[in-house]
């Protein structure tokens, strides 16, 4: 992990994206995301909020197994934990969009 001290959202992001290269990973944790926004939306859809209970371990499993088989990293979760879950959302819509490939070159 690096040893700079993120102060904004704007500085972290570029960072982020550098400790997610991996085609793999990327597709993880597009795949996490989705799936735990489709958790989010199925609570609300069926007024059973035992879906969200499901949220944290596929977020954190999909990513993690990312981080930990294929970027052999570690997660900046665990440093970071706001600023990671924001960018979990913006590189999940940059990859939706195509603003950013799922494979980096």
């Amino acid at each position: 992990m690096s040893e700079k001290r993120f102060t904004s959202l704007k500085e972290f992001y570029p960072f982020y994206l550098s400790e997610h290269k991996n085609l793999t990973s990327r597709i993880l944790h597009f795949i996490g995301t989705a799936l735990l926004i489709l958790c989010v939306i199925a609570a609300m859809l069926f007024h059973d909020w035992r879906f969200l209970v499901a949220v944290p371990f596929i977020g954190y499993g999909f990513a993690w197994v990312g981080h930990f088989f294929f970027e052999k990293n570690k997660p900046a979760t665990f440093q970071y934990p706001g600023y990671s879950l924001a960018s979990d959302f913006m590189l999940f819509w940059d990859l939706l969009s195509g603003k950013q490939p799922f494979r980096v070159k």
